[in-house]
């Protein structure tokens, strides 16, 4: 595969003042010859073009005209793949970067596929899995919060904790395997009592990562919230100040919403996805049936529950029930028309049991509490770019709980004083786990899941 030459578009098709073409492989300096014509000319071409120079001229589809454009030349290995590569600026706008990728494409490269351009980056050693990942999650970003924390994967700070830990995993494997294949030599490796302590603290460390997949997939996915009530307690009304801008449609009569509304909204640095549902009642008419039975379904998968009620009314048989139904699930009660005289009463055990939040979407009063009581629901700890260095994701935790388990397993037989060919079994099993984060032991399959996950051009 590394023996061809790629190319792809690299920017979000669409109108704009640039579009980037890039250009990729051993043969990507004569591709960009057969079809880049300099503005001089006494100009180079850009196969005798010097490595990180920029060049005026033109892109030629068989004779006729693409763009203008400006033309960087990268030479191996000081680019984003340790390959040839050349980078085409053109005019913004899916029309010009499409003539400048035809031209490119019948000059001899071919289209790459999704993720490849940083694929070949971890191929030639540029970067490890963990990190390629984190292109991903930097392009996905849409927090600051999820952003550094990518950022510092992309540094690293992941994977040198990942080969601390499966160098120390390799470090007992060889002492167990030394005692089995030089039992004879004059050689003096850890005692048992050794390899357990190395084992625990291996299990530890394990433990300390696992325990950040949750703000991982939070940050990355985002946190589910649904907003769920009677109708006209201010449902929409508060998707719209929690947004901050007219999302739904507000109005007095009751059962307005009649499907569910999804938006994503900035929650103190965590990205969390809101549903506004259809008012909870007795329904007549079909359509407004169809928006209560996707309201449950809402309910039913949501993570976090923003149950509206009115406070200016007293509770109603509607109110109770759904109380006592969601009474397990983790929610906050918002009680909003909080400018309004009060004649809500909560039943003592729900009050005492549940975070409740006094809110007026009519003058925003209490919405930076609900905010605030929103974050500390759904995370737990400091939220500070500076403690987000470590956190993994789900690939990651699955191979964490794999290698968990082999060198539990690894502790117990070596414990019991079982053969240590039995311990080097299952060590070796959390070695290989291990290094599937980091891509020292991932297989092609793995690869390909991973990178089929990024979008075409980078």
């Amino acid at each position: 595969m590394l023996n061809d030459t790629i190319a792809a578009i690299s920017t979000p098709l669409g109108e704009g003042g640039l579009a980037v073409v890039r250009v990729s492989g051993p043969a990507a300096l004569e591709v960009a010859d057969h079809c880049f014509v300099p503005a001089g000319p006494s100009s180079p071409k850009p196969s005798h073009a010097p490595s990180h120079s920029v060049h005026f001229g033109r892109i030629l589809d068989q004779g006729r005209l693409a763009d203008e454009v400006l033309l960087t030349v990268l030479r191996a290995p000081r680019t984003y793949t340790r390959e040839e590569t050349v980078e085409i600026s053109c005019h913004g706008g899916a029309l010009p970067a499409r003539l400048v990728l035809a031209a490119v494409l019948a000059a001899g490269a071919r289209l790459a596929e999704p993720g490849e351009f940083t694929k070949r980056a971890f191929l030639n050693g540029r970067i490890d899995l963990a990190q390629a990942e984190a292109v991903a999650d930097l392009i996905h970003a849409r927090t600051e919060l999820a952003l550094s924390a990518a950022q510092e994967q992309l540094a690293g700070k992941l994977s040198q904790r990942i080969r601390r830990l499966r160098d120390d995993l390799l470090g007992i494997l060889a002492h167990i395997e030394a005692q089995l294949d030089f039992a004879d030599e004059d050689i003096a490796p850890d005692r048992r009592d050794q390899l357990l302590v190395r084992l625990d603290d291996g299990v530890a460390s394990m433990d300390s990562l696992l325990r950040t997949a949750d703000e991982g997939r939070i940050l990355r996915r985002g946190v589910r919230a649904g907003i769920v009530g009677r109708p006209n307690v201010g449902k929409s009304s508060l998707l719209n100040q929690l947004l901050g801008h007219d999302r739904a449609i507000v109005s007095p009569i009751p059962g307005t919403t009649r499907d569910t509304i999804e938006e994503t909204a900035n929650i103190r640095g965590l990205p969390v996805v809101f549903t506004d549902t259809a008012g909870l009642r007795h329904a007549k008419d079909a359509i407004e049936q169809e928006g209560i039975r996707r309201s449950r379904e809402t309910a039913a998968r949501a993570e976090v529950l923003l149950h509206v009620l009115d406070w200016s009314e007293p509770l109603e048989a509607e109110d109770i029930r759904f109380l006592d139904d969601c009474e397990t699930r983790k929610r906050i009660l918002v009680l909003n028309k909080s400018d309004l005289p009060r004649r809500l009463d909560l039943p003592s055990a729900v009050a005492s049991s549940t975070p409740t939040v006094a809110v007026s979407c009519l003058t925003g009063a209490g919405l930076e509490s609900l905010k605030e009581t929103l974050k500390k629901l759904i995370w737990t700890g400091d939220l500070r770019p500076e403690g987000l260095d470590v956190i993994i994701n789900a690939r990651h935790q699955d191979a964490l709980r794999r290698a968990r388990e082999g060198a539990v397993r690894s502790r117990d037989a070596l414990g019991r004083d079982l053969p240590l060919d039995v311990v080097a079994l299952d060590l070796r099993i959390a070695v290989n786990a291990v290094g599937e984060i980091v891509g020292s032991t991932a297989t092609d399959d793995l690869l390909d899941v991973v990178f089929s996950q990024f979008c075409i051009g980078k």
